[in-house]
């Protein structure tokens, strides 16, 4: 589902990245950035993205969060 959702989020207008991290305890993390608000509201509305967060709430998960934050600056040295 992942996988999928990863494909279909790239699809989507507006879409900019996508990181997710994993660890050995099964415990991970996945950040999409996005071009705008609209465009995030936009990926939360999209009908196989809502089913997909609901099969993870009801089958994957037993707890999740949400943070949608605004990049004020981003910089760094890059490999």
């Amino acid at each position: 589902m992942a996988a999928q959702m990863g494909a279909l989020a790239h699809a989507q207008p507006g879409f900019v990245s996508m990181q997710s991290v994993r660890g050995d305890d099964g415990v991970g993390i996945t950040v999409c950035y996005w071009e705008s608000e609209q465009a995030i509201a936009n990926w939360k509305r999209n009908v196989d993205h809502a089913s997909a967060q609901q099969q993870g709430k009801s089958t994957w998960y037993s707890d999740y969060s949400v943070t949608i934050a605004k990049v004020e600056r981003q910089y760094g040295k890059r490999r």
